[in-house]
């Protein structure tokens, strides 16, 4: 009996960083209008006139596609900054955002908040694509300053700036109503977490 013939497989398309550029601000301008939880592929398709199996193909579904996109708005990576001191590469990092990207980008993590809560596949996305490549690049950051011994390796604080960036820009609105801007974090670097780090 004759073997049968392979299987095609799928084959992930690659598309310009143009065309990926044009999908994601898609994506989000979708996200802003209608949410999480009313965002589909049909509508991202639509909207930028692709096909669904294009879409699939390029991210596994939805959740993927989202946090690609946010990934993606992200202005600059840590990966990038390397200022030669700490503050430097934190200021570095909330500096180069301009206010209105700010509140935008503030707005929409808000908004997504309960969806993260509920939707075990969009939090699992994020954690990868998003708060993952983030943290690493924190640690870099940090792992870099023991190294040419500008912070100790066994300062406590070590492992909670993180923490202390991303209560920053949540907590503020909370607070004060009024959005974490580049002007607001960097008084929050200087008063909080630089004094946490001994520097």
């Amino acid at each position: 009996m004759p073997a049968e013939p392979p299987k095609p497989t799928a084959r992930r398309t690659r598309l310009t960083p143009e065309r990926e550029a044009e999908l994601y601000e898609a994506v989000l301008e979708i996200l802003r209008e209608v949410g999480y939880d009313a965002l589909t592929m049909d509508a991202v398709a639509a909207r930028t006139h692709s096909s669904k199996a294009t879409l699939y193909r390029q991210w596994k579904g939805k959740p993927e596609l989202v946090a690609s996109a946010l990934r993606h708005n992200k202005p600059l990576s840590l990966a990038d900054i390397d200022t030669g001191t700490v503050r430097g590469d934190l200021q570095a990092m909330v500096c180069r955002s301009d206010k209105d990207r700010m509140e935008k980008d503030a707005a929409l993590m808000r908004g997504l908040q309960r969806a993260i809560h509920s939707n075990p596949d969009l939090h699992r996305a994020l954690r990868e694509l998003l708060i993952e490549p983030e943290l690493a690049g924190l640690d870099a950051v940090f792992r870099r300053a023991v190294a040419r011994g500008e912070v100790a390796a066994d300062t406590p604080a070590l492992d909670f700036v993180g923490h202390m960036m991303l209560g920053a820009f949540v907590s503020r609105p909370l607070v004060e109503d009024r959005p974490a801007d580049a002007e607001y974090l960097t008084r929050y670097i200087d008063a909080v977490i630089v004094p946490a780090l001994g520097l």
